[in-house]
């Protein structure tokens, strides 16, 4: 029997996609607030939830999500959006408050950021404690659990330090370097998320959480290598300002320039939790930093990593996941076929290992090349990264792409988040031709946008008319010696 029904939003996003099967373990019905319910699918959970889509900038979208809820877990910030993104969350949060008192919800639990000693906060910071005040300004109590640097395989914070540690042996940094804060595991947040709804002293309460130990930013940089095996010496200089320590970042990281410098910006403010009344209250364990650190690594190795900082981000302007393609008038199409001498399942396990460590089967270096002129005019780069190495689904960022369709042993459709004066696919068709044979079609669709989308095309001709053809023949070379 459930326990009631607790509405998640941000259930895209790094936490709330793992909070809501915690949620279901512990018996309690789930509802799942996304603005595309096509990112939940092929998740473990997806066929166990309710869905509910809409925008927490369109109020009218609100009441029905919240119809009949007892909680509502707010999980939703706009660090990767561009413009006045402080107030869109304000405009959120109050929107929030305001249909959750008019549908009877009894709490909010909102998961914040610790408030630092120092009164210069980062734009980012100020926007996340400003949302726990608009979600207070209603009638309904609010939990507001506030976390420093969250570590987890997958969460933005734990990337950045572990690619700047992986791929660079001397880490150049800024003065932020000996900057403390008190970095806490991602299954001691999720702990603390649902405990709350079983201790009625946390209602209406702010709560520092932070793990078992306060460490500066050097020292998680050093336990990193220590858990790796590597080692890294650190060189801090005066003049890395934000600006270009967030372009330094958006190179050697997959983190994009534009996402990384509020994290940046940010990291100059100890947060550290200063009333430890949520370590009194709640009976929960707290891992310390380097045991954190090897249990995300463990997910890593195992290929088990279930949500990621880039599952909520859409890294283009445009910030719907789904393009439906259309071959119209004007969509200019490469189309290349191959016959394989494997089974379909044998052509899908190698499309879903594209990206990230893996490469693009064929001249890798080109797309590296391509992934730098993509950073120079603003893109986010070739980001080297993927949420797992050998599974894709709908809503995953590989690299520069979007998973915009994933159809087992059919259909694998990526969408370009590069900088692109049009809009851009490249598509794979899986059909069986009989019992040994897959026929497998590549097509590159390009929609391009003005004259210029016309010239952009043709100035990549030359390089398609070899790399398109050398894809496809890595791919059948690879899946029939599978």
């Amino acid at each position: 029997m459930s326990r009631g029904l607790i509405l998640v939003t941000g259930a895209t996003g790094y936490i709330g996609g793992r909070l809501v099967p915690c949620l279901l373990e512990d018996g309690w019905s789930v509802r799942c607030f996304v603005r595309d319910a096509a990112r939940l699918e092929n998740r473990p959970w997806s066929d166990d939830v309710a869905v509910a889509v809409g925008d927490v900038l369109q109020p009218e979208t609100l009441p029905e999500a919240l119809s009949g809820v007892k909680v509502a877990y707010y999980l939703i910030h706009s660090l990767g959006s561009e413009g006045d993104f402080e107030e869109r969350d304000r405009q959120a949060a109050e929107n929030f408050a305001r249909a959750a008192e008019e549908a009877g919800v009894e709490r909010i639990i909102y998961l914040g950021g610790i408030n630092p000693k120092s009164d210069k906060r980062s734009k980012h910071l100020e926007s996340r404690l400003e949302t726990g005040e608009y979600l207070r300004k209603g009638s309904v109590p609010v939990t507001e659990f506030r976390a420093a640097v969250i570590v987890g395989s997958g969460s933005l914070s734990f990337e950045l330090i572990r690619y700047l540690t992986e791929r660079v042996p001397l880490l150049i940094t800024p003065k932020w370097v000996r900057t403390r804060t008190q970095p806490i595991a991602v299954r001691n947040v999720l702990q603390y998320l649902t405990s709350a709804l079983d201790e009625p002293e946390s209602t209406g309460r702010i709560l520092e959480i932070g793990g078992s130990e306060v460490l500066s930013y050097q020292d998680m940089f050093r336990g990193y290598a220590r858990a790796r095996g590597l080692r890294r010496a650190i060189l801090e200089v005066p003049v890395l300002t934000p600006w270009l320590s967030s372009l330094w970042v958006g190179l050697v990281t997959p983190l994009n320039a534009r996402i990384a410098r509020p994290l940046i910006e940010g990291l100059d403010n100890e947060v550290v939790v200063q009333d430890d009344t949520a370590a009194r209250m709640f009976d929960i364990e707290l891992l310390d930093y380097e045991t954190a650190v090897r249990l995300a690594l463990q997910r890593f190795a195992r290929d088990k990593v279930e949500t990621t900082w880039s599952d909520a981000f859409s890294s283009s302007a445009d910030r719907r996941l789904v393009t439906r393609l259309e071959e119209d008038k004007g969509m200019i199409q490469e189309r290349l076929q191959v016959n394989v001498k494997a089974p379909p399942s044998a052509v899908w396990a190698e499309l879903n290992r594209l990206g990230g460590d893996n490469g693009w089967l064929y001249a890798n270096f080109l797309w590296r090349i391509r992934g730098l002129m993509d950073l120079a005019v603003g893109g986010i780069g070739l980001r080297s990264t993927r949420r797992t190495y050998s599974h894709l689904r709908e809503g995953d960022a590989v690299d520069f792409w979007r998973v915009e369709e994933a159809r087992e042993n059919e259909v694998l459709r990526l969408r370009a988040e590069m900088k692109v004066p049009g809009k851009a696919w490249l598509q794979y068709e899986i059909n069986p031709v009989d019992e040994s044979t897959t026929a497998v079609t590549q097509t590159a669709f390009f929609e391009p946008k003005g004259l210029f989308g016309f010239l952009y095309w043709w100035m990549f001709y030359v390089p398609h008319t070899f790399i398109f053809p050398g894809m496809l023949k890595e791919l059948r070379r690879r899946a029939e010696a599978a």
